[in-house]
């Protein structure tokens, strides 16, 4: 293929960024909770509270998380209106040693993240899954690149932040580190203006 270009269309915006500050001490007591504020989920545990951010110790770092979450909306998508994204929901997930994430996305959210407040840095990571249905016939593959791989292996780190679309599938592999993995993730949705008027399309929000 060395005459030819391989374009690859329609690609998945995950973006993977950080705060510009570090988490204050009244931030990180905020996102610690006790064993009997959470509940059990498939493979790991989360918090019972889910609208952590809306609590008066976290407006700010809700006001920065959105700002981030702003500019990658308007990066990616360009609106053309006024419109922006909001935080709706927010929980925290804990997973520890032997524990993992069930294959999952986001209903009822235009983009979701993660943002991870304590992790191990040399093995965790979040997994992202091809939504695409391919599974029709199978090529069995040499050598992966992003055109033929059906998953996506990210690692984390402390105060990272990714963003991807809510319909992207992803998951946590079983936790191999005898520590507690912290994770504060999010849905949002739309403020302002959708759609175009003269296309009957608008829609206001």
């Amino acid at each position: 293929m060395n005459d030819s270009e391989i374009a690859g269309i329609f690609p998945i915006p995950v973006a993977i960024t950080k705060l510009d500050r570090e988490l204050t001490e009244t931030e990180r007591k905020l996102m610690t909770v006790s064993d009997e504020d959470m509940t059990q989920n498939v493979g790991n545990k989360y918090s019972k509270n889910n609208y952590i951010l809306n609590q008066e110790g976290l407006a700010q770092f809700k006001n920065d998380l959105e700002a981030k979450i702003n500019d990658y909306f308007r990066f990616v998508w360009q609106p053309n209106t006024d419109v922006s994204l909001y935080i709706t929901q927010s929980w925290l997930n804990y997973t520890k040693d032997s524990e993992y994430h069930h294959h999952h996305n986001h209903p009822n959210s235009f983009v979701s993240g993660v943002f991870y407040v304590e992790v191990d840095e040399s093995s965790d990571h979040i997994v992202f899954h091809d939504s695409r249905p391919q599974d029709v016939l199978q090529v069995s593959t040499s050598t992966f690149n992003p055109y033929n791989c059906k998953t996506f292996y990210n690692g984390v780190i402390n105060s990272q932040l990714v963003l991807f679309p809510s319909w992207l599938n992803h998951s946590v592999d079983q936790k191999q580190k005898n520590n507690r993995r912290t994770s504060l993730a999010f849905n949002t949705f739309f403020k302002g203006t959708l759609g175009d008027n003269s296309c009957l399309t608008e829609l206001k929000l």
